[in-house]
């Protein structure tokens, strides 16, 4: 096959890329440079799309005798990811950049501009697993992304060829040292990317200004402290809530509101939440007949709980099997096969709009 190794200057998509060479496929590195101030993208472990990753990669490239191209994607990363992550907090939303980044740079524009250059395939060195067309977990739990993969289509899967989810990221590294690369230990990047110095709060107050208003207590009612903006707050968060009065028991965010511009809090207790309510779903392969059972993974790092689906108003009801707390809407629920010995399968995911205990008579 013909493809494009996506190369983002790290340890994985090098040895991806590596892989596919290995494997016989005619391979072409790209790096996508996302960020419009590249210089300021990486500190250590932090950021990415930077020169020094961009470097890297054509390394990596120079060593493989693959050519080599940097594709400017920056505008369409700015608009499809920060201006989303920027406008999904200002709506009191928890957004996944990874996820958007996943579904509308690298699995949607990179892939539909190699398809029109007419390669085959897109060759990525996220941890997950394609067997059979079906995406699945990575073999290393602790590295595993196929919830960021989630959103993919079938068509998307089709085109998409990821080499590393059989293996852990000790044996990637071991690979990498192996071939003499340099990055066989450079930090993985964590964070969020555009946001270097991970102050996602002080990156937001520069987008969208402050805007103050009532931290109320959900038990009471009562105003117990005062925000800056309700951007600063995510479902479930415990620190820095700006309390000011009332008892010393913890509290965490249970509900944002930006148009009154209240952020409500209560105890650990009332964070718990039975149900998920979800907008329209995107599935992996054939859409499943509603309702089903299946295990759902509600953040990136949470755990998978078992629950089931049925479709509601557009959307999914899924009802969960286990109580969890602190979900907040904007994230992906994101579910998998219920089978014990298949239960690494993705089914497809939705974005959460609300979540709330089911009524007693459901």
């Amino acid at each position: 096959m013909r493809v494009i190794a996506a190369m983002s200057g790290g340890v994985d998509s090098a040895v991806a890329a590596a892989l596919a060479v290995e494997a016989g496929h005619d391979v072409t590195g790209v790096h996508l440079a996302l960020s419009q101030h590249r210089q300021q993208m990486r500190s250590g472990s932090r950021g990415c799309c930077s020169v020094e990753d961009a470097d890297d990669a054509r390394r990596v490239a120079g060593e493989l005798g693959i050519p080599f191209y940097v594709w400017d994607m920056a505008e369409r990363f700015a608009e499809d990811v920060v201006d989303d992550f920027v406008a999904e907090y200002a709506a009191g939303r928890t957004p996944n950049p990874c996820l958007r980044c996943n579904e509308k740079i690298k699995f949607a524009a990179v892939l539909d501009r190699a398809v029109a250059l007419g390669f085959d395939a897109v060759v990525t060195g996220h941890h997950a697993r394609l067997a059979d067309g079906q995406l699945r977990r990575s073999v290393d739990a602790a590295k595993d992304q196929s919830y960021v993969l989630g959103v993919l289509t079938a068509q998307q899967l089709a085109g998409t060829v990821l080499p590393l989810g059989s293996m852990t990221k000790e044996r990637v590294r071991e690979i990498a040292a192996e071939r003499g690369y340099a990055v066989a230990t450079k930090p993985d990047s964590h964070d969020i990317c555009f946001i270097p110095d991970g102050d996602t709060r002080g990156f937001l107050d520069r987008r969208l200004g402050t805007a103050p208003g009532p931290v109320v207590d959900a038990a009471t009612g009562a105003t117990v402290g005062e925000h800056q903006g309700t951007h600063g707050f995510t479902v479930g968060q415990r620190k820095g809530l700006g309390i000011t009065v009332g008892d010393q028991r913890p509290r965490y965010v249970l509900g944002i509101e930006p148009v009154t511009r209240t952020v409500t809090v209560g105890t650990a207790e009332q964070t718990g939440v039975d149900e998920v309510l979800t907008g329209a779903p995107t599935w992996t392969g054939p859409v499943p007949a509603l309702p089903f059972d299946a295990v759902v993974q509600l953040r990136a790092h949470g755990a998978a709980v078992p629950c089931t689906v049925s479709a509601r108003d557009g959307g999914l009801a899924v009802a969960l099997h286990e109580v969890q707390r602190g979900v907040a809407p904007g994230q992906s629920a994101v579910l998998y096969e219920p089978d014990a010995e298949r239960g690494d399968r993705v089914l497809g995911q939705a974005a959460v709009v609300r979540a709330g205990e089911r009524h007693p008579a459901r």
